[in-house]
């Protein structure tokens, strides 16, 4: 296994207003998974952000998770966290692809989500990219999604209604003074 170079780290996100972020993880290697969701954590709560974590039984339920939770509107944000490790099948072909392409439409359609999938060749690599106190992908992947969010927020314009504000009075078709039962 090569050594990984020393890459460039973006600062810290910084927020003036509530953020509320959501963790979907599959404990599917649950020391991984540890790891990957105390390095998450840790990054959210030192951007001030709010949090809750739901867990699902593997990689490929993480997307339809977040996807559920984006048309709540209940989360500025998403953490993806899992670990896919090559087997003997292609299982893992299907699974590294099919969640990875779930989670770039979903960000497509506006969802701010940091992937921290990992998709490996064996355990060793899993556990040397998910310590927190080393590579931290979970910690890489909730500041992706902070970096969209502020991204998100910068852009995205407020929602202006075409609807009319309610009144206390509705007013049908025809002369609202005339009579009642008259023409």
């Amino acid at each position: 296994m090569a050594n990984a170079e020393p890459h460039f780290v973006l600062k810290p996100a910084k927020f003036d207003t509530p953020t509320r972020l959501l963790i979907v993880a599959s404990p599917y290697y649950k020391d991984i998974s540890d790891q990957q969701l105390a390095g998450a954590r840790a990054s959210l709560d030192a951007a001030g952000a709010t949090h809750e974590t739901v867990l699902m039984p593997g990689a490929l339920e993480i997307p339809t998770a977040i996807g559920l939770a984006y048309r709540s509107g209940q989360f500025d944000g998403f953490v993806a966290l899992g670990c896919v490790i090559r087997g003997e099948t292609t299982h893992y072909d299907t699974v590294c692809n099919d969640s990875s392409r779930a989670l770039t439409l979903l960000g497509l359609e506006g969802a701010c989500i940091g992937n921290g999938i990992l998709t490996v060749e064996n355990m060793a690599q899993a556990t040397v990219r998910a310590a927190a106190s080393g590579q931290n992908k979970g910690g890489g992947a909730a500041d992706a999604a902070l970096h969209l969010i502020l991204h998100a927020r910068r852009f995205t314009k407020p929602r202006v209604s075409r609807i009319a504000p309610a009144s206390e009075h509705i007013l049908m078709a025809g002369n609202p003074d005339a009579d009642q039962g008259t023409a």
